[in-house]
């Protein structure tokens, strides 16, 4: 069964991994806040006030995703201590490294016995090309969730926040993220419960920018920047 896990906003899987942050701002950002301030009365209001703020990504994708792994169901310190301790393991954080790796050294860094198997499937379906990381920039949102989400311990959040934050999709709407729902009932629905169907109405009008619409959402209950390649 996979581990699926739903997050606040500023997804601690895939956040915090020790690669050099990338700050160029994606070429739809400018169009998508245009686009969402004309739409939405609650973006209107958002997005002047977090002024030229964007979404930044870092890291590689096999780290990013083995980040997320690590930071399952477990705070952000712990994860933060068992990522330092695991990533130090192999001469360099790749598929083929992590795969010579012995399990009692993994469990020894603070792994569970299931996350080990989970990193090891991870770098498994990377060494092994099962994931198709340079054809996804011409692959659609749907089928590089299908591939990712056939790997043991990522499901379709750590999908979508892999869309968002390492790939940058413009149009990627979490409907499992606890700080998207909880965003979307304080600043549309003055606190009430909300439902995924609640969640889509709203969201119509913010696509084909629902990524950027769900960052200044995020943005609204945590001010400080959400960091990705990350982290659910």
């Amino acid at each position: 069964m996979k581990n699926i896990v739903k997050s606040g906003p500023a997804s601690t899987e895939l956040a915090e991994v020790a690669e050099p942050v990338e700050t160029s701002t994606p070429d739809y950002w400018a169009d998508a806040c245009k686009h969402l301030v004309k739409k939405d009365r609650v973006m209107k209001r958002l997005i002047p006030q977090f002024g030229d703020a964007c979404l930044q990504s870092r890291g590689d994708a096999f780290s990013t995703l083995a980040r997320s792994i690590v930071g399952q169901q477990i705070s952000v310190k712990a994860a933060q201590t068992v990522w330092h301790r695991f990533s130090a393991l192999p001469k360099k954080m790749t598929p083929g490294h992590v795969l010579k790796l012995k399990v009692d050294d993994m469990r020894a860094a603070g792994l569970s016995a299931r996350k080990v198997e989970y990193l090891v499937d991870l770098a498994i379906h990377f060494d092994a090309g099962t994931v198709h990381v340079k054809d996804w920039q011409a692959m659609d949102d749907e089928a590089i969730i299908a591939e990712l989400v056939d790997i043991r311990g990522i499901g379709r959040w750590t999908a979508e926040m892999f869309l968002i934050f390492y790939l940058r999709r413009p149009n990627v709407l979490p409907l499992d993220d606890v700080g998207l729902i909880n965003g979307i009932s304080q600043n549309y629905f003055s606190g009430e419960s909300v439902s995924r169907s609640d969640a889509r109405e709203v969201a119509a009008a913010w696509a084909p920018y629902c990524s950027v619409a769900t960052w200044y959402i995020w943005r609204s209950l945590d001010p400080l920047p959400v960091l990705g390649t990350e982290q659910n």
